[in-house]
């Protein structure tokens, strides 16, 4: 029997390499009620030949907890291994395990794990089941993409998923061919919500805070995750309504915490135009998005967010949180910029 979910609403933050580490989690979910946002995701621990130690689990989750849960997301292709991490997952803390079935990068492509194993099944419910059995306590949860070349196979995949024990199943409307193209089909979530009786979290094409709600009343998915439009609007889940100097200052708080983190002020600043690609809340660009990216003095981009910041800050909008010691996970992920 799965067991129970422990979100705290059914609005989720997605898992995004190189984006959901402890510092710009945190500040997310400081700005975004429990009643809101229901939990986040850790970006995916790669799971290699060998089980991932317990400190390196504590760094993704990261210093801090929240009222609504984090769960620790893995990505591999050994079931072993795999149930193994998952078990130290639990040991450590983490509320749930989330298995990642859905990155398209050439990487978790070389070794077989992602979205190369949407093309098997029977392997993807093999390593469900496995971290299912190793993880009695707490959820097991599993996220898809639609299919690999097409979505053949989607109905197959999500009963795979429910085959193995999981608590949950996240399907990314996209298949990994189309990768994040505009264009969406929610219909494939709905065919996904029908096929199985655990809970399906739809995942893709949410762009502002009404489309939440939407995704559920029209595809049948008791949960959404929200992705990319979460790095344009940090406040999406709340349907906040910001200034631009509340966006500059959210951006300067997540610069900083990226310095305290071990990051260069060039890191720093480099993090924070891959949120730039994507802002949309508070009016802050206007027409001058590309003046924004192509700004090469990292100084000058941190300095042009504290003027438009200025001296006062909305503590609803953007908390004021404590310093707390970094992970060393964080500060080794300062040169990795990719979205996945």
């Amino acid at each position: 029997m799965p067991c129970a979910l422990p979100f705290s609403a059914p609005d989720l933050l997605a898992p995004m390499e190189g984006v959901t580490e402890p510092c710009f989690r945190d500040l997310v979910l400081a700005r975004n009620p429990p009643q809101r946002l229901g939990g986040a995701f850790t970006e995916f621990a790669r799971v290699v030949g060998i089980p991932l130690p317990r400190r390196t689990l504590r760094e993704h989750l990261g210093p801090r907890r929240w009222p609504a849960p984090v769960g620790l997301q893995l990505m591999g292709s050994d079931p072993g291994p795999m149930a193994e991490t998952a078990r130290r997952a639990a040991e450590v803390g983490a509320p749930l395990v989330d298995l990642n079935f859905g990155c398209p990068a050439r990487g978790a492509l070389r070794t077989c794990a992602g979205s190369a194993l949407l093309r098997e099944p029977r392997r993807v419910e093999e390593l469900v089941r496995a971290c299912a059995q190793a993880v009695t306590d707490r959820p097991v949860t599993a996220k898809i993409r639609a299919g690999y070349e097409d979505d053949s196979l989607l109905e197959e995949l999500a009963r795979a998923v429910e085959a193995g024990g999981a608590s949950m199943l996240t399907v990314h409307c996209r298949t990994r061919a189309e990768g994040y193209q505009e264009a969406v089909d929610w219909s494939r979530l709905a065919r996904a919500a029908s096929s199985v009786a655990i809970p399906v979290c739809g995942n893709g094409g949410v762009r502002v805070h009404a489309d939440l709600e939407r995704l559920r009343r029209e595809t049948g998915c008791r949960y959404t995750m929200v992705g990319r439009a979460a790095l344009g609007d940090p406040w999406i889940f709340a349907g906040a309504s910001v200034r631009a100097c509340d966006a500059a200052r959210f951006l300067l708080d997540y610069a900083q915490a990226l310095e305290r983190a071990g990051f260069s002020t060039l890191g720093a600043a480099g993090r924070v135009k891959q949120l730039l690609q994507f802002w949309t809340a508070g009016v802050l660009l206007g027409e001058n998005r590309l003046e924004w990216l192509r700004e090469r003095d990292p100084a000058r981009l941190v300095e042009r967010l504290r003027t438009l910041a200025g001296d006062e800050r909305d503590s609803m909008l953007n908390p004021q949180l404590e310093v707390r010691e970094v992970s060393a996970l964080a500060r080794s992920l300062r040169a990795r910029m990719p979205l996945h």
